[in-house]
This record gives structure tokens, C-alpha cells and sequence, in this order.
């Protein structure tokens, strides 16, 4: 076998991956990784901040279902990749970070830019490796994809010493592949278990996380709820994963990123079959209150999710999509194709009964009007990417997602500042498809200067910006503090003119305070950003008070008694 450049034979790795774009900033101790890309099929981004290659990988990977990559030197690019590496882990995104550093020999001297980062790495990796002899790199790059893909997806660290960079290896592409990933089904007494449980529940639920919508288990979720005449709810990592117009969508459950009739259903309900989904502690609230009045499944890929946060009375260990599979064909086995049960026509009566407002005509403009303008304009094939804040529990409440992979939303992390990078990951990804960032006045400011690279790279989408100037949902969780640190951003005060900020970047831009204007500049940064390709952004002055995630102002107009509160003490949802 012939030897050559072991960077080289990593590119090679990666294309055979199927990778085709890589975010990343080159620099001295990663040079010759970059050599080798030169030569590639393989279309490098340079991104402005390592944060942001790390989200760019992040939505990328979450759109089309493969491994992220993004490349940094040693030293602070490292660092600077933790907050992507984190997210990623949070949400079972599969991602690998290859990064630069001092020569082996150098690594016990305090050398320049030289920081352990593999031991950084750990606690927010699946795997974080230092290669120490080029005769391992496409080796452990093989096994980067396998560990990345397998089980619950995640996050996996390189860190390439350069005197390994430059070495050879023996290495025939002809001869190399990916290794496999296998989807392990349940056994089949707990999936007999489990739908003894649901044959047997008056008022079932299924309650789909993000499991479902990485392991593409959507058709199979429909077949099954469809089959058996079950209403399906979904976490906020798992909007997509049931279409939101179908007849047995029960809505979303939680203390924030929820609807009032979802709320409702899940309280009424008497067993719940969780899918892929984590019960974070933004989704159940207060435990008891959750938990009391019904019984709980748990099927999840990673056993040890299964007991962390509350016991199930069933615990089932599988891929979602043999998990679903299997159940249905055990249904199939068993009973006849049921439909129109009483209770979900008792779901679609609290669907019709506890509605939230979103007609509003007041200025400054309400949030929930901005929704409902986005829900009118943007098709269901459109990709929306939000992070983090009232923006994101308004997106959560008053969206309406139809098709999975086209909201994503960094759930657990939430870093300010995901969505313009996720952003131009998704639109690397998917070029054709329509791609809208959901921010707010803050986070857009985190990470800003990435839209200097979809100005360089022509890469269009459409940035909105939901501006309170506030530091709203910080005022709102002040829990007592005084907020003297919070200081009003209007123009001229300390803010930004985002207008302008686009300006810089040579894109453009258009502020909004007026609802009846909503429509017009969306459809104004759509048609302008696909004709100049380039982020256009719209953003939208809203009311400053405006209460989304807590206190008895969730609900400012109620038309209706309000709902049983899911978390105890707490907020009335």
C-alpha cells in the first residue's frame, strides 16, 4: 500500500463521509490539514469566530442528517469551539472539531498557543482524542464519524499535533469506508409491554422529542399515532416530528415553549409514551404535578437517559424508528385500526376552546403578531433556525411546523448568538430551500459578524430580529434582584441600530414598527435577499413588557379560564 500525506488521507476520510463543506479558520499550527483540503472536492467556509464555525457545522449536520465539521488552529481556536461542542452534545448533534496544536515535543514546555484542549473537550464530547501518530489519522477520523453517528448522536474533538500533520501513512481510498452504525431495535417483550400499557390507557399521549426527528422517525410516528388513534405531542426539539395540522396533533406541554390546549390535554391524559425526548426540566416543570394521574414509557436509544430525571413505569431501549416500527406491527397483530375515539375528540375540543391570541393590532407591535405574520408568509418547506429568550418561547407558542428538520432550535445550551451561523450551515446544506433566522436584539449581537461571511460567500436567508431593547426575559427571571445593570437599549442609549450594523456588512435592511407593515417587509426581505443574494434582515420593534415565560401575563388578553398550572406555585399556563 502506497504511503502518503496522512492529511491527505483525512480528506479523503471525509469526502468518503460524505462531507462537502467544512467551516473553519485556518491558522499557523493547522496549515497542513488546510494543504490538503486545497485539493478536495470539499468546499471551505471561513467563518469569523470558531463559535460560529461550530454552529455552522451544528446546522448542517441538523438538516441533513451527517456529520459537521469545522477546523481551527491550536490554542484559543480550541477554546473558542467548547460553546458549539456543548450545544451540540445538548442536542445529540453529531459534529467533529479538528483542531491545530504544538508540535508533540513542545506540548510539556508551554508552547505558543499549546493548551491541553482534548482535556477541555471531555466533558462536552462523546470522544475527545489527540492523534499521536500519523499512521492513526483516517483511522481515528473513521471512528470520529462512527462514535459521532452512533447511538444518541454527538460531538467528537481532534486535536492534530502538527509534527503528526506532516507525517505519512499507508492509505488506499479504494480499500476504505465508513463503518457501520447499527439501529438497534427493542426486545420484543418490552415492546409487548409497552403496548399492553397503551392498549390499555383511556387517554394515551405520545410525546415525541428530538429522538424522532434525528433518527428521520417520522413516518413511522404517523403510522403508529394514525393506527391506533393516539394523539401525538411534541417537545420543542421534536417540533416536526408530527405534523402540527393533523387531526391528532395534541400540541406542546411545558412552562414556556408550550399551548394552553396542550397544556390541558397533557394533564388530562393517563399515560404517556415518551419517544427520543430527554424531559427536560423546561418541558415537565414541577415533577410531581407532571407526573401525578398518569403513567409513563420511556423508549430512548441511550439507556441511561432512561431514569435520570424521574423513574418510568417502563423503560424501552431502542432507535426510534425500529422502536415505532416494531410497535406497529405488533399493533397490527393485535387489534384492529382504530379511529374516532372520545378522547381525541376531547383533545380537538380543547384545541378549538383554548386558543392564544395572535390578531393583534396594537403598536408597538405584539409578539404574537409577528407570528402569526411569519405562519402566513413562509411555506411549510421553509427551514427556520432560533436560539434562545422571549423570542424563542414566543417562536415555541405560536409556530406552526408541518415537516421535520425544518425548525431547529439549540434546546438545552441555548447559546445567544446560534442562529445566524446555524443559519448559513443550513443554506450550505440545502442552497434551494428557504432559510429564516428568528433572533433577538442580543443574541443577533453575539455573533454578528458572521454575516460577513454569508456576504463573502453569497449565501442568502432572512434575519428576524424581535427587538424589546430590554433584556426582557432577564427583567422578567429577576426573581427579586434589582436590575440597575440592565440599562434601556434604545438608539443612542447604548444600543445598536441594527439597520446600520447590516449596513456595515453590505446587506440589507429594513425596520418594522408598525403591524400592518409586517407582511410587506417580509415579503420585501425575501424577494431581496434571493435577488442580491445576501442576508437581508427585518427587524421588529415589539412591546417592551411584553411577558411570555413567566408570570400571570402569559396570557395578557384571556378569553378563556385559564388552563391547570403545570408547574406547581408557579406560572399559570
Amino acid at each position: 500500500m502506497t504511503q502518503v500525506p496522512c492529511m491527505e488521507a483525512v480528506v479523503s476520510v471525509l469526502e468518503s463521509e460524505g462531507v462537502d463543506t467544512v467551516f473553519g479558520i485556518p491558522g499557523a499550527a493547522i496549515l497542513p490539514l488546510y494543504a490538503a483540503l486545497r485539493t478536495s472536492s470539499i468546499k471551505h467556509i471561513t467563518v469569523r469566530h470558531e463559535e460560529g464555525g461550530t454552529h455552522a457545522a451544528d446546522g448542517w449536520a441538523r438538516v441533513t442528517g451527517n456529520v459537521g465539521v469545522c477546523i481551527g488552529t491550536s490554542g484559543p481556536a480550541g477554546t473558542n469551539m467548547i460553546t458549539g461542542l456543548y450545544t451540540a452534545q445538548a442536542d445529540s448533534i453529531p459534529i467533529i472539531c479538528v483542531t491545530g496544536q504544538a508540535p508533540r515535543a513542545k506540548l510539556h514546555q508551554e508552547a505558543f498557543q499549546a493548551v491541553d484542549i482534548v482535556e477541555i473537550a471531555k466533558p462536552v464530547t462523546k470522544w475527545a482524542v489527540q492523534v499521536k501518530e500519523a499512521a492513526q489519522a483516517p483511522w481515528i477520523f473513521r471512528e470520529a464519524f462512527r462514535i459521532a453517528r452512533s447511538g444518541r448522536p454527538g460531538p467528537v474533538l481532534i486535536d492534530l499535533p502538527l509534527d503528526v500533520q506532516r507525517g505519512l501513512c499507508r492509505y488506499d481510498p479504494a480499500l476504505s469506508g465508513p463503518l457501520p452504525v447499527h439501529m438497534d431495535a427493542p426486545p420484543p417483550a418490552q415492546l409487548d409491554a409497552a403496548l399492553d400499557m397503551l392498549l390499555a390507557a383511556e387517554r394515551p399521549l405520545i410525546l415525541a422529542g428530538g429522538g424522532v426527528v434525528i433518527a428521520d422517525a417520522h413516518t413511522e410516528l404517523r403510522a403508529l399515532a394514525e393506527y391506533l388513534d393516539v394523539p401525538v405531542q411534541v417537545t420543542l426539539m421534536g417540533k416536526g416530528a408530527f405534523p402540527e395540522d393533523h387531526p391528532l396533533f395534541a400540541g406542546m406541554a411545558g412552562i414556556q415553549t408550550q399551548t394552553r390546549w396542550g397544556n390541558a390535554a397533557f394533564l388530562e391524559s393517563d399515560l404517556v409514551l415518551a419517544l427520543g425526548a430527554r424531559f427536560g426540566d423546561r418541558h415537565t416543570g414541577d415533577l410531581e404535578t407532571y407526573r401525578r394521574g398518569r403513567r409513563f414509557i420511556h423508549a430512548d436509544i441511550e439507556p441511561t437517559q432512561i431514569g435520570r430525571v424521574f423513574e418510568p413505569d417502563l423503560g424501552v431501549v431502542g432507535h426510534a424508528r425500529p422502536t415505532l416500527t416494531g410497535l406497529l406491527a405488533k399493533a397490527q397483530e393485535r387489534t384492529a385500526v382504530r379511529s374516532g375515539g372520545a378522547w381525541p375528540s376531547r383533545v380537538a375540543e380543547l384545541r378549538s376552546t383554548l386558543p392564544r391570541r395572535d390578531d393583534f393590532g396594537d403598536v408597538p407591535i405584539k409578539p404574537p403578531r409577528v407570528f402569526r405574520e411569519i405562519n402566513a408568509h413562509f411555506g411549510p418547506d421553509t427551514t427556520f433556525v432560533t436560539a434562545i429568550g422571549l423570542y424563542q418561547i414566543w417562536s415555541g407558542q405560536f409556530q406552526t411546523t408541518t415537516l421535520p428538520h425544518r425548525y431547529l432550535v439549540c434546546g438545552q445550551a441555548g447559546p445567544l448568538g446560534w442562529e445566524v451561523p446555524a443559519a448559513i450551515g443550513v443554506k450550505c446544506a440545502h442552497p434551494d430551500r428557504r432559510v429564516v433566522a428568528v433572533a433577538g436584539d442580543y443574541s443577533f449581537q453575539f455573533l454578528m459578524e458572521e454575516v460577513a461571511v454569508a456576504a463573502q460567500y453569497r449565501i442568502p436567508f432572512v434575519i428576524v430580529l424581535i427587538n424589546n431593547a430590554y433584556l426582557g426575559l432577564i427583567r422578567q427571571a429577576e426573581l427579586g434582584y434589582e436590575m440597575n445593570y440592565a440599562v434601556d437599549l434604545d438608539y443612542g442609549e447604548g444600543g445598536v441600530d441594527h439597520v446600520m450594523a447590516m449596513a456595515a456588512f453590505g446587506c440589507p435592511g429594513r425596520r418594522v414598527e408598525d403591524p400592518e407593515e409586517l407582511r410587506s417587509a417580509l415579503e420585501w426581505a425575501v424577494a431581496t435577499s434571493e435577488r442580491e443574494r445576501l442576508p437581508a434582515l427585518v427587524e421588529v420593534m415589539v412591546e417592551r413588557e411584553a411577558n411570555a415565560a413567566m408570570g400571570p401575563a402569559l396570557d395578557a388578553v384571556k378569553e378563556f379560564e385559564p388552563v391547570p398550572e403545570l408547574q406547581a406555585g408557579g406560572v399559570t399556563l
